[in-house]
């Protein structure tokens, strides 16, 4: 299976939005309003957010191609544009989404290493990312991946507040 990951750029904005609200409305939608939903999509996949995250310090999107074909996407972020206050010794892995066909073929696997990679690479000491409390599947993947629970945010789908679990990593 020929896995290739592509740095992101202003050119990939349609792509990236299209997997975004393919892969978040996969896994939320049954759990949320469709209000709720419909006003969170329209605001995290703004293209003009999207232009601002894509060009904002210290983020940097990564597609994610199985077999050349778009399977999803990887986000992170260091320093200034770390979504929490982990420190500048931390990685944080914003988004780490796969289309739904493309799920259980170690993709997953696959981001969090590249992840890993990239915080070596900076320097980090450490990734963190925030995980919904309600998905179990998720936790667990992390979990196996070698991420302890440090702490929880506030996360708004729509006015719905939510909570998201932080779990951290150590590097070597």
């Amino acid at each position: 299976m020929a896995i290739t990951l592509k740095k992101c750029g202003i050119e990939d904005l349609a792509e990236l939005q299209a997997i975004g609200i393919e892969t978040f409305t996969d896994t939320f939608a049954a759990h949320n309003t469709p209000e709720d939903m419909q006003a969170y999509l329209d605001k995290a996949y703004d293209p003009e957010k999207l232009k601002e995250e894509l060009s904002a310090e210290g983020s940097s999107f990564y597609l994610l191609y199985c077999e050349d074909e778009p399977a999803g996407y990887l986000k992170v972020n260091a320093d200034a544009a770390l979504t929490e206050a982990m420190g500048a010794d931390s990685l944080e892995v914003e988004r780490i989404y796969i289309r739904p066909d493309f799920k259980r073929r170690g993709l997953g696997s696959f981001l969090i290493e590249k992840a890993t990679e990239i915080a070596s690479a900076q320097g980090k000491g450490m990734i963190w990312l925030g995980v919904w409390e309600n998905n179990v599947n998720a936790i667990a993947f992390y979990e196996k991946m070698g991420f302890t629970r440090t702490g929880s945010h506030s996360f708004f789908i729509g006015e719905d507040e939510q909570t998201d679990f932080i779990l951290s990593k150590v590097l070597n």
